[in-house]
């Protein structure tokens, strides 16, 4: 019959997970570890140092002990270390910039030697090289975070496989780490805005006049909770104006998002209202953003974390029913701005995970109601509707500076104005936001500058001074997308007809819509696409200027949102392939923008973060499907192998950063940026906690996408140009 000691070390040493989640890993009863892991023989620590012996052709330094004493054991090694002592060690020895990472910028020894578990601490082993040390200063730090004096830790969570380990960090703790609600459980961290500029930062919210049973909440718990100095506002009944939200200017607060009824109690049925949760970007970015979700959403479902992503279709749906639009992000400061469209995409690849679920098609009438509210008061309203092409532009309303900018960030532009109405900086910015001091110029350019920021792609030479006046092919596309889902939704699960509830009608809308109608839709704005935007000539989309009634010269990247959506020809399709897409592609991946369409940058014309040499997530993930959408899988999984190479490269050579956006012509640190707002991600002390959204997503997403030999060589790090030439070399063996 087993001892009960050996009953404990076969449960310790069977249940065990090296690769668990931190909070699973370094759980309280963890310390358990070290009383209960398997005991193995020991080596002397002294080893003799001459006398090599050859064994199945391996030199190796026999132990001076006798045998019995030997540390011999097939089972993975472990090591047992004290937390504290260690990590200052690691510390000391390793981080010589300071900044609480271990990088190859670091000149240490790139060495620590730490106890053995099997020997109780007293024979060492060398933990050697960047990445193993980055990992073990991350391991060390989440120990001392879960109060842990000593550990018991696996050698395999520091040698862990690179794409294992950032896509079990991805699924199992940065989606976590960035998924907030808002409700009394978090109302004071979510409340609190990095972007709000005012002399009294407060906790505030604004609720719309539909959601009663919010403001109720929400001033109850004001009233309950008076510390957190919690503001409750009504949003007005009649429409929002762009002189109601510059109003809001001096008192930004959170805008509601949708909650539910939640059992608290199971034996009496009591609930309470709780926030749906939702996935935020980032680093300063704090809420609800409309496009980044879509693209998160992508690396959700990957994830199996479904829940989510159909908490995000709620939210936007929410918005749409009491903002009339999915926001720029759930702030006061962007009522009256939108953001590029993705919801019918996002809600039919929710829908095919959750299909047989109960409401399952409830969930997808309600969002494709919602999406064509928004298509008809948003996009194909003025101002954003041009009536001579029939084509939509990012053209929101608004009145004065943007208030979520930094005092600082239109200094340049704002104090000759300054000057020359004898006033200072703080008193023009005041007087020309409440309309006492009259600059049409001014106007003009901030009405493109809030274009811009509504596209996504703030900032762009692309869009400077001009966005509002331009249809894009990204936001053309993105509409021809929403009128051939719309189509088709209607036609396959809804009987070719869907009746239009009141709360989600808007002026000329009709009662009932049907596919026909939307088939036409998408048939005309391809139609307008292919006379505006294409250019034959040099086989890519270019965006049209409506003022000046011309397209634009600028090379983007979004001119492969066209396969994505689908609106392109198998004759276009191919003109992209063989003559756009060798402008952008770079060694990791596609950039933003071409070179020569960015121009020369210097002192005087800094470079923008959407141009050329950087890349984005959201342009290779929409690339590699619509690469994939038309048959060129190739490109595709090159594409998405440079991008995930450089991800991660940078992840292991950095201390398992991963942030907003890369160089892409940078093969050794292409998170290292110089422009504007810097790189949300890559401020950490000691371990990434959250990665960053849209990024986390193209990289659980991509792994898709590459094949299985393409995982094994990104792995191994390898670069595309070696594993190409090693690919091609092994077809060339294995051809007869």
């Amino acid at each position: 019959m087993s001892s009960p000691y050996a009953r404990r070390t076969r449960k310790a040493s069977i249940g065990h997970d090296p690769f668990s989640a931190a909070h699973i890993y370094y759980a309280a009863e963890g310390d358990s570890q070290r009383r209960n892991h398997p005991k193995t023989r020991t080596y002397s620590s002294i080893f003799d140092s001459g006398g090599l012996h050859v064994y199945n052709n391996v030199a190796v330094v026999p132990p001076t002990r006798r045998g019995s004493g030997d540390e011999k054991s097939n089972q993975p090694r472990k090591f047992f270390i004290p937390v504290q002592s260690t990590l200052r060690n690691l510390l000391a020895r390793e981080d010589t910039d300071n900044n609480m990472q271990i990088t190859i910028d670091d000149d240490g020894p790139k060495v620590l030697s730490v106890g053995t578990a099997a020997s109780n601490g007293f024979n060492r082993f060398d933990i050697r090289g960047t990445y193993m040390l980055s990992n073990l200063l991350q391991e060390l730090t989440l120990a001392q975070e879960f109060g842990r004096k000593h550990i018991v830790l696996d050698e395999a969570r520091l040698n862990e496989n690179p794409v294992n380990r950032l896509s079990r960090l991805i699924k199992h703790t940065f989606w976590d780490g960035l998924t907030r609600r808002i409700d009394a459980s978090v109302i004071e961290q979510v409340g609190r805005d990095p972007k709000d500029w005012t002399d009294d930062p407060r906790p505030r919210i604004y609720v719309p006049r539909g959601a009663p049973e919010q403001y109720e909440y929400y001033t109850r718990l004001a009233t309950e909770r008076p510390e957190i100095r919690l503001d409750v506002q009504w949003l007005p009944q009649e429409r929002v104006t762009a002189e109601y939200v510059r109003d809001l200017n001096d008192k930004p607060g959170l805008l509601a998002l949708a909650m539910e009824e939640h059992v608290v109690d199971a034996n009496t049925g009591a609930t309470e209202m709780r926030g749906l949760p939702f996935v935020v970007p980032g680093g300063r970015f704090n809420e609800l953003y409309g496009w980044d979700s879509y693209m998160e959403s992508l690396g959700l479902l990957v994830s199996d974390r479904v829940d989510l992503a159909k908490s995000m279709v709620q939210n936007f749906c929410f918005c749409i029913q009491h903002y009339g639009k999915i926001l720029n992000a759930n702030r006061s400061y962007y009522l009256v701005r939108s953001q590029p469209p993705f919801l019918t995409d996002m809600a039919l690849r929710v829908y095919e995970k959750i299909k047989t679920e109960p409401g399952a098609l409830d969930f997808l009438r309600n969002a494709i109601l919602a999406a064509i509210k928004e298509y008809h008061s948003v996009w194909m309203a003025e101002p954003r509707l041009d009536p001579t092409t029939g084509l939509s532009r990012y053209r929101p309303e608004g009145l004065g500076v943007p208030p979520e900018t930094e005092a600082s960030h239109f200094t340049h532009l704002l104090e000759p104005y300054a000057k020359q109405h004898n006033m200072s900086f703080t008193d023009f910015v005041r007087a020309y936001n409440s309309g006492a001091v009259k600059e049409p110029e001014l106007d003009e350019y901030f009405l493109h500058d809030r274009a811009v920021r509504e596209s996504g792609h703030d900032t762009s030479y692309r869009l400077e001074r001009v966005c509002a006046n331009l249809a894009t092919i990204d936001l053309n596309a993105l509409l021809y997308k929403y009128e051939a889902d719309i189509a088709r939704t209607l036609h396959n699960f809804f009987g070719d007809s869907l009746a239009f509830p009141v709360e989600f009608r808007t002026n000329g809308m009709a009662e009932v819509e049907t596919s026909a109608v939307w088939d036409r839709r998408a048939r005309r704005r391809k139609g307008a696409i292919d006379k505006y935007l294409w250019n034959e000539e040099k086989g890519m989309y270019f965006d049209y200027d409506t003022v000046k009634a011309e397209q634009i010269s600028y090379e983007s990247a979004t001119t492969f949102w066209a396969m994505w959506s689908g609106v392109s020809t198998p004759r276009q399709a191919a003109a992209l392939v063989n003559k756009a897409l060798p402008k952008f592609e770079a060694f990791g991946g596609l950039a933003s923008g071409t070179e020569e369409s960015r121009g020369v940058t210097g002192l005087d014309r800094p470079n923008r973060q959407w141009d050329y040499p950087f890349g984005w997530a959201p342009q290779q993930m929409l690339a590699w499907t619509g690469l994939l959408r038309y048959g060129y899988q190739e490109d595709a999984e090159r594409l998405a192998y440079k991008w995930l190479y450089m991800v991660t490269k940078a992840f292991v050579d950095f201390n398992g950063v991963v942030v907003e956006k890369y160089d892409v012509t940078r093969p050794i640190d292409p998170h290292k940026v110089t422009v504007e707002y810097g790189n949300q991600g890559s401020d950490f002390k000691g371990v990434a906690r959250e990665g960053f959204g849209w990024v986390n997503a193209s990289y659980v997403y991509g792994l898709q996408i590459v094949n299985a030999h393409m995982k094994r060589a990104l792995g191994a790090c390898t670069p595309y140009e070696t594993f190409s030439k090693a690919t091609e070399v092994q077809g060339i063996v294995q051809d007869p």
